[in-house]
């Protein structure tokens, strides 16, 4: 079964880079919860959770679930 954790490893290492964690000391969910805060995240990060939300919910649709999680792969 597919899983997400290529794009879910990303996301959080994207999130740990930004000046919302970084700088502003915020903590990662904080950064990601507060509307304000997420505003602050790089562009990079705001696609990966996208990527991420997409991810997850294709792994609910059955199917999408037949076929593939089609960005559930490693970016790298």
């Amino acid at each position: 079964m597919p899983t997400c954790e290529g794009v879910r490893k990303q996301f959080i290492n994207c999130l740990l880079e930004s000046d919302c964690v970084l700088i502003q000391r915020n903590s990662v969910s904080d950064c990601i919860r507060n509307r304000e805060l997420k505003a602050t995240l790089p562009e990079k990060c705001l696609l990966l959770s996208q990527s991420l939300f997409d991810c997850k919910r294709g792994l609910l649709d059955m199917r999408r679930r037949t076929k593939g999680v089609p960005n559930a792969g490693n970016y790298d």
